[in-house]
C-alpha cells in the first residue's frame, strides 16, 4: 500500500528538497530548502547544505564562526506561520479547534469556504487523507493561486483529495452528502440554504469569525433557519510559561483573541429543533420579546 501524499517527507534523513528548519541558540527559526552545493549565510558565518543532506533529523550543523543550529523539519504549525501569504492565516489553535471540534475524520467529505493563504486547507487535508475530500471554495483568484503554491509545496506534490473552485460557495456548491462544512468569510449566514442543502443529518458546520458581531449574527441565524441544533461558540487563547529554575511563571506575550469559532449540527429533514430551555437575560431580545423564558405569551423555561 503507498505511503499517504506528503508523508515520506516527515521521516527519514534529509534529502535534496526538503525543509530545514534551523534553530540558532537564541531560539530564532530559519527555514531552507535544501539544495546541492548550495549554503546558508548569516552573519555569524555559513555552511553548506551538504553537510545535512543524508544526515538524521535532530542534527546540529556549525557555522565557519562556530555558531550551532539544531536542524529539524518545520511541523505544519511552523510551516503555516511562515508561508507566503495572500490573506491571513488561520492560526494553529484555531485550526486545532477545527480538528478537533468539527470533528474532521479520515475519509471525511469537507466543503471549506474563504481559502485565504491554505493555511486551513493544510490542516484539513493532512487530516481527510487521500481518501477524504475536500473541495474549497474561494472568491478571489489571487489568493487562491497563493493558497494552492502553499499546499503543494507542503505535500510536494497537489493533493488528490483536494479540488479548488474560484468563485462563491453559495453560488457554486453542489457536492452532495457533505460530512462538514468549514465557513471562514465576512458574511457566512449568507450560505446557510446552500450548507443545509449539501450537508448529511448530523453533518456539522463550523463557522470561523472575527468579530462579536459576526458571531452573534450568525448563532441568531443559525436558530432562526431552523435545520441545526443549537449552535455554540467559543474563543481560544493560549498562554505559554517560562521555566527557569525557580523563575516559573507565565510569559509577558500571549495568542489572545484571533477568532470566534460556532459549530452546529445538521437536523433530520422535516425535523424541528427543540425549544430552547435557556431563560435569556432580561432585556437580551427587546420589551417587544415574547418567545421562551419571558413573562408574557411565552412558555417560561427552568
Amino acid at each position: 500500500m503507498s505511503e499517504p501524499t506528503g508523508a515520506a517527507r516527515r521521516r527519514g534523513p534529509f534529502k535534496v528538497g526538503d525543509q530545514v528548519q534551523l534553530t540558532d541558540p537564541k531560539g530564532r527559526h530559519y527555514t531552507i530548502t535544501l539544495e546541492e552545493g548550495k549554503s546558508f549565510h548569516t552573519h555569524k558565518g555559513a555552511f553548506p547544505h551538504d553537510e545535512l543532506i543524508g544526515v538524521p533529523e535532530g542534527s546540529v550543523v556549525r557555522t565557519t564562526g562556530n555558531v550551532a543550529y539544531l536542524a529539524l523539519r518545520p511541523l505544519l504549525p511552523d510551516y503555516v506561520l511562515s508561508m507566503p501569504r495572500g490573506a491571513a492565516v488561520v492560526y494553529p489553535k484555531d485550526a486545532g479547534q477545527v480538528l478537533a471540534m468539527a470533528d474532521i475524520f479520515p475519509g471525511a467529505r469537507v466543503v471549506e469556504a474563504g481559502v485565504g493563504s491554505g493555511s486551513l486547507s493544510t490542516f484539513l487535508l493532512r487530516a481527510i487523507g487521500d481518501q477524504g475530500m475536500l473541495h474549497s471554495y474561494e472568491r478571489r483568484a489571487d489568493f487562491a493561486a497563493i493558497a494552492q503554491q502553499n499546499v503543494e509545496r507542503y505535500f510536494g506534490s497537489p493533493h488528490p483529495a483536494w479540488t479548488l473552485t474560484v468563485g462563491d460557495l453559495q453560488d457554486n456548491l453542489s457536492d452532495p452528502d457533505v460530512d462538514r462544512v468549514i465557513l471562514d468569510m465576512l458574511a457566512p449566514w449568507e450560505c446557510l440554504e446552500a450548507v443545509s442543502k449539501a450537508l448529511v443529518p448530523g453533518g456539522i458546520l463550523c463557522a470561523y469569525v472575527a468579530t462579536t458581531t459576526q458571531m452573534a449574527r450568525m448563532v441568531e441565524s443559525v436558530r432562526e433557519f431552523g435545520t441545526f441544533n443549537e449552535p455554540q461558540a467559543w474563543e481560544t487563547m493560549v498562554r505559554n510559561w517560562h521555566v527557569e529554575g525557580l523563575a516559573v511563571r507565565p510569559d509577558h506575550r500571549m495568542i489572545g483573541h484571533t477568532g470566534f469559532l460556532l459549530t452546529a449540527r445538521r437536523l433530520a429533514d422535516g425535523v424541528e429543533p427543540p425549544l430552547r430551555r435557556r431563560r435569556p437575560a432580561k432585556g437580551a431580545y427587546g420589551e417587544d420579546y415574547t418567545g421562551p423564558g419571558s413573562q408574557s405569551g411565552g412558555r417560561a423555561s427552568s
